[in-house]
């Protein structure tokens, strides 16, 4: 199973079991395989076809030989989960769950014509994509805990370069790596306690029974992953909030109450209580975040542009040393301000990775070049900064090398390695399980051999 079959079998865990139920009480429905003792229903094929087109997922050949060849590879590695006892967390289920239907919603036009195109309510679809998410999320695991223990060694990744023909050495679009310094304006006090009142207002408005706090927060919670949820975050560990957050969460025993008014880097939350299961819990929140003053702002536009006269033209200091003792930014500040690229974990970034605001600068800057202050959306806490951007270095477009590029290759090399890994795992569960292919879905190139015996 190639990588890219990986990605395949992630949307047909969300669209092909649906029938499975369903076609077990149908007597006219045809089963087209047997894996072990799972039936592979055409129904159930169909729908994960019609999935397919609705996500644009090429399909490489015959889809009614490649859907239900994933679908078979799905049921084996549900079944070595079912050894393995994997489980996935409710709340990653859930945030799964909303991100999908919030996807439908979003191409469809409205929740209406998701329910039409589907022909199930909003409720019945979610508890239908559920057990898929959950499936998909154990197919990865397996995945992940057959290939755990793949290493690369320098030299391993130097030969597997050296073999690579020609036509396979990837292209490297221009990557540039870049130095940030960021200042957070003070939020006003007053914006702090408008902020505050209102929050304390809403929670007046649940205890005297005026309002729901679900609809609270559809409407007021500035927080766009759970606003559309009715503030609600799914089951999760406490490891999974912000310690301030936690700790008044994991605090609440009454749900018909709301909690005191909590301050993260986030901005201002109540909290209410859904459901506690053991050391998680189910809760839903409102945010609410103080504004920064428009002449705060332009203030700390003014004061950063003084700042870069002085490194500029003055030559006072460094943009390196005005950034250890001047940048708010904690991921950066004692990097000399070295912008890390989390998908990747180097210093590199091509454009379309780097923070819009800053990658429309840079693009048109040299090495050495640092930007005028301008005023950015900071990505962890959604809060307006000010910043200035230094150019470190721009990388033209090239074939990839060794050189330049040893994290790519690497990278390379450990997918090549796990492909490797998954298609050895694959023939032998083939081999080794009952298997049986109806009349008229033999006649297929298959792309993993030992399916019919």
């Amino acid at each position: 199973m190639k990588i890219k079959s990986i990605i395949l079998l992630g949307v047909l865990l969300l669209s092909g079991a649906a029938y499975v139920s369903a076609g077990t009480d149908n007597v006219a429905e045809e089963v087209a395989w047997v894996v072990g003792d799972q039936p592979i229903w055409k129904s159930e094929i169909e729908e994960a076809y019609q999935n397919m087109l609705f996500e644009r997922v090429p399909i490489a050949g015959d889809p009614y030989c490649v859907v239900p060849e994933q679908l078979a590879i799905e049921k084996l590695y549900l079944h070595q989960a079912e050894m393995d006892t994997i489980e996935i967390p409710d709340a990653m289920v859930f945030q799964q769950v909303e991100a999908q239907i919030n996807s439908y919603i979003t191409n469809l036009g409205s929740k209406e014509k998701v329910e039409q195109y589907f022909n199930k309510s909003i409720p019945s679809l979610r508890e239908s994509l559920r057990e898929l998410v959950r499936n998909r999320g154990r197919v990865q695991e397996v995945q992940r805990s057959l290939t755990k223990d793949i290493t690369a060694t320098p030299a391993e990744i130097r030969r597997f370069f050296e073999k690579l023909p020609t036509d396979s050495v990837p292209w490297v679009p221009l990557q540039v790596e870049t130095q940030i310094l960021t200042v957070a304006p003070a939020i006003p006090r007053e914006a702090v306690e408008d902020v505050k009142a209102r929050l304390r207002n809403f929670t007046e408005q649940v205890n005297k029974g005026e309002s729901q706090f679900s609809t609270l927060a559809i409407l007021y919670s500035e927080d766009p992953g759970s606003a559309s949820r009715g503030g609600e975050l799914g089951f999760s560990g406490r490891g999974q909030f912000v310690p301030e957050f936690s700790a008044v969460a994991f605090n609440l025993n009454d749900p018909k109450k709301v909690s005191k008014i909590v301050e993260t880097e986030y901005g201002f939350h109540i909290i209410q209580l859904i459901e506690k299961r053991g050391d998680r819990i189910n809760v839903r929140h409102i945010l609410l975040k103080p504004k920064v003053a428009e002449k705060d702002l332009t203030e700390a536009i003014t004061r950063m542009d003084s700042l870069r006269v002085d490194i500029v033209d003055n030559k006072k200091f460094s943009f390196e040393e005005a950034v250890s003792v001047l940048s708010q930014d904690k991921d950066t500040r004692f990097n000399r301000g070295q912008m890390i690229n989390q998908n990747t974990g180097s210093t590199r970034f091509q454009m379309d990775e780097l923070p819009q605001e800053v990658a429309k600068l840079v693009n048109d800057m040299e090495p050495g070049d640092i930007s005028k202050p301008f005023i950015m959306v900071d990505p962890k806490t959604n809060h307006e900064i000010v910043a200035m951007v230094k150019l470190t270095n721009r990388h033209p477009g090239h074939k990839a090398n060794i050189s330049e590029d040893f994290q790519l290759v690497k990278s390379m090399y450990e997918n090549a390695r796990r492909q490797e890994v998954l298609d050895t795992w694959l023939a032998n569960k083939i081999k080794n399980t009952y298997i049986r292919i109806e009349d008229g879905w033999r006649n297929c190139d298959f792309q993993h051999k030992g399916w019919i015996k």
